[in-house]
């Protein structure tokens, strides 16, 4: 009989070089990207300075020519989000594991795929083929998307309760049917919910690309700080926050009703 004493002398040796190696690694990453506590003490008063120069704000700008591109970037989000729906579904019940663990290991395989490339770097390759514009942003937002919503709705699947897949088919229905009636009553609302939190992530996203551009806010924003205009940057600025905020205000009201039913 091992002595209890010694395993939590072992857990606490290992929490210890857990803890070593993580500031170990911590410290070199602060070297790495040149920190210095003099550099840290002079941001404050650099911001600062920086932050004047878009005082006060060009509104003026800002409503005729921001807006127009503020509504892109949303359109943009929510083309990408609904492509990213259909497509995901399905690929989310192929990768349960405990729906068919056949598929299961190569649609996880394709999810960490398109998970590896940011949406910026998709648009930067979509821009090229479709050329210039809100169809490559809409592209690369879609195709980040599938892969974020497949890992999601496949983690909801696998934590279903397959008690009502089993009734379904030991009643004499087909996977399919067990799916239809089984599976997605369970998993819809909160696959839906992870639907509305992913267009929240990709009005974001939208908005930055336009700086490669693929469309949407980014590009004014970019145009505004090429020329040094930095009113018309601060309206940018300000109008994009307001209403990303009200956005993800109201979709996550609905998040959270979805989720309560």
């Amino acid at each position: 009989m091992k002595d209890p004493a010694l395993k939590g002398y072992k857990r606490i040796g290992g929490a210890t070089w857990a803890t070593f190696i993580i500031g170990a690694l911590f410290l070199w990453s602060m070297w790495a990207i040149g920190f210095s506590p003099d550099r840290l003490g002079k941001l404050p008063a650099q911001m600062a300075e920086v932050l004047s120069f878009f005082w006060p704000a060009d509104m003026a700008y800002g409503w005729e020519k921001v807006l127009p591109a503020i509504a892109e970037s949303i359109q943009i989000a929510w083309i990408g989000t609904i492509v990213g729906a259909i497509f995901s579904l399905p690929l989310a019940l192929l990768g349960a594991r405990t729906l068919f663990p056949k598929f299961a290991r190569v649609v996880k395989l394709i999810s960490a795929t398109t998970r590896a490339f940011p949406e910026i770097l998709l648009a930067i390759y979509f821009v090229p083929i479709v050329g210039l514009g809100a169809f490559a942003g809409a592209l690369a937002i879609g195709i980040s998307s599938i892969g974020m919503l497949t890992k999601l709705g496949s983690e909801v699947v696998d934590a279903i309760d397959f008690g009502p897949v089993e009734a379904v088919e030991a009643a004499g229905g087909s996977r399919l049917l067990a799916l239809r009636y089984a599976v997605l009553p369970q998993v819809l609302p909160e696959i839906i919910a992870h639907w509305l939190f992913r267009f929240e992530l990709n009005i974001r996203a939208s908005a930055i690309l336009g700086v490669v551009g693929a469309g949407g806010v980014g590009g004014v924003l970019l145009n505004t700080l090429r020329y040094r205009h930095f009113d018309k940057a601060a309206a940018v600025l300000v109008l994009t926050i307001l209403i990303v905020l009200a956005i993800d205000m109201v979709s996550g009201e609905i998040r959270r009703r979805i989720i309560r039913g």
